[in-house]
């Protein structure tokens, strides 16, 4: 009976012992928080999202750490002096050079961006004449050259937050133009082959893994590829009709193969004959110029 009694005297006792150890997690919020929180979530949304800022507004903003970091992520050794003024509008060089008339203008961007565009130019031709005729050599750097292309790559390798200019936000056609001015900084920084490989890394490579016929499009595909194969000394194109089915139906299709010295150049289908052969020009042209082959440099 004592035994039983100390037993459970004992199991009392360590109960009361690790209550009192016992850990118990509470938040501690007052209760003024929640209606506080929600009445500036109610104000935040009355005012609407906070307007966008330009990056020099930020107490942080350091624009020669900006400038040095912005080559170093590129990877490019650029002159300081030359990266300032490929990324300074005109604009804002007039706007904030000294009144005085003997006073040093700060310098721009306008003979740069002329230079630039020389060297995207030619050297795009260049590499694209290697493989590809006059017609899709024109299409795809006029598709690589567009004001949008040229800002889309300049806002992703971070020029827009760098940029002096006078306007804000930075309109696509500066921030295209200020791209074409940094190569031309580059080429004067170090050479002219590193800034035509600057322009192969970031701009012939957007067509990389793209089908050329997705930029490339002939009006008459039929036509176009008879004059190619007149001028490549090839046989009349001669079309001939494979398979149909379905042809008094919604759901007609015929295949048509476009031959030449009795080689298939290519193949179609389409609702109908004419579309068919069209259709088989385009494959044709694909085999002809190797454009069923994505381009990668």
């Amino acid at each position: 009976m004592l035994k039983q009694s100390l037993f459970y005297l004992g199991r009392t006792v360590l109960q009361r012992h690790n209550n009192l150890f016992r850990i118990t997690e509470t938040r501690n919020i007052k209760r003024w928080v929640a209606p506080t929180l929600k009445e500036l979530y109610r104000r935040k949304e009355r005012q609407g999202p906070e307007p966008e800022r330009p990056r020099s507004t930020y107490l942080e903003w350091n624009y020669n750490a900006e400038l040095y970091a912005f080559g170093k992520r590129l990877g490019e050794d650029f002159k300081v002096d030359l990266l300032r003024q490929a990324l300074t509008q005109k604009e804002y060089s007039l706007v904030n050079s000294p009144d005085d008339d003997n006073a040093t203008q700060i310098p721009h961007n306008y003979e740069l961006i002329r230079e630039g565009e020389d060297i995207i130019n030619n050297y795009l031709k260049q590499e694209l004449s290697k493989s590809y005729p006059e017609d899709i050599v024109n299409s795809v750097l006029e598709y690589l050259t567009t004001e949008k292309m040229l800002s889309h790559i300049g806002t992703h390798i971070g020029l827009k937050d760098i940029i002096l200019t006078t306007e804000f936000p930075v309109d696509p056609s500066t921030i295209s133009n200020t791209f074409k001015s940094v190569v031309s900084a580059l080429k004067h920084s170090q050479d002219l082959p590193r800034a035509e490989q600057f322009v192969r890394d970031f701009v012939l490579s957007q067509i990389s893994d793209k089908d050329v016929l997705e930029i490339w499009e002939p009006q008459e595909p039929y036509n176009y590829l008879t004059k190619l194969v007149q001028e490549k000394g090839l046989g009349p194109v001669e079309p001939r009709l494979c398979s149909q089915s379905a042809s008094n139906t919604i759901l007609r299709c015929f295949q048509v193969g476009l031959y030449s010295d009795k080689k298939l150049l290519g193949i179609g289908w389409g609702e109908n004959v004419n579309i068919a052969k069209e259709s088989a020009a385009l494959d044709a042209l694909q085999k002809l110029w190797n454009t069923n082959k994505v381009l990668r440099y």
